[in-house]
């Protein structure tokens, strides 16, 4: 029998998928002698979604944009790299009725767009072809449509109805991203000490179930301009903590460490 799933078998579960916040890292991610393992780990723990949702760092359009529903090529939003990486493909199934699902829960009041000729971006296909490298579950990508953290929460809030159905929402980011102030040249060098200060309060933070702070990132986290120059990397994280049952436990953490001097650290929300 064929295991292949599609996103017509959408329907209530008896426990809600959790939801996920990664460091998708670059093309090259998939090279790295320890990254690999520890998101195929990850996802090998975690029940098979019925399908997943993302939401990348890399797809900034407002009003919310629903990308392509069906199988469509990759969206290489990259320069600079081997021409292997440009080959790479991830063929999954298109999901039109979670798509469906998802304007659905949008307010009556406020607009949804559509660009169907957009394909996945880095943010969503890298990790996926390590977590779920067979393609075989669909896969929906929509836009972050604003930076600001209040309505990226109230957004993840939106969407967490499809958690009871076996959806897999993954906010996709870093958790810090200084990609100015790193030297490339020097993979193997210590983390700089704003990228671990502030891993560590985001962690703290996260621990303790301070949303508050954490929606005030900006003007609490230390080193945040070096952190994030541009907040497009921590802002899916609002997602989803959005999507929790209660954005307030603290949330368990899956992968840590860092690459290139970023901090990797990932969780995962129920």
């Amino acid at each position: 029998m064929s295991t292949q799933q599609h996103d017509s078998d959408l329907a209530p579960r008896a426990t809600p998928m959790p939801a996920l916040y990664l460091g998708h890292g670059a093309p090259p991610l998939v090279d790295d002698p320890l990254w690999p393992g520890q998101l195929a780990a990850w996802a090998a723990a975690l029940p098979r979604p019925s399908a997943i949702l993302v939401v990348s760092a890399h797809w900034e359009s407002a009003p919310l944009t629903i990308g392509a529903t069906r199988p469509t090529p990759l969206y290489h939003d990259f320069s600079g790299f081997p021409e292997k990486y440009y080959r790479v493909r991830y063929d999954a199934p298109g999901a039109p009725d979670l798509a469906a699902k998802v304007r659905a829960l949008m307010p009556h009041d406020e607009p949804v767009a559509e660009e169907p000729d957009r394909g996945l971006d880095h943010g969503a296909y890298v990790p996926l072809t390590v977590m779920y490298p067979e393609a075989d579950i669909p896969v929906l990508q929509i836009s972050m449509p604003t930076l600001d953290p209040e309505r990226l929460l109230q957004l993840g809030r939106r969407l967490a109805p499809l958690r009871d159905e076996g959806v897999l929402i993954m906010g996709s980011g870093f958790m810090t991203h200084g990609l100015p102030f790193l030297d490339f040249r020097a993979p193997d060098a210590p983390a700089p000490g704003w990228s671990e200060e502030f891993d560590a309060w985001a962690t703290e933070a996260l621990t303790r179930g301070k949303v508050d702070e954490l929606l005030d990132f900006e003007r609490r986290a230390p080193a945040v301009r070096y952190a994030h120059p541009t907040t497009d990397h921590f802002a899916p994280l609002f997602v989803t903590l959005g999507a929790a049952s209660d954005p307030s436990r603290a949330p368990e953490f899956t992968v840590d460490g860092f690459w290139f001097g970023l901090a990797k650290r990932s969780f995962q929300v129920a």
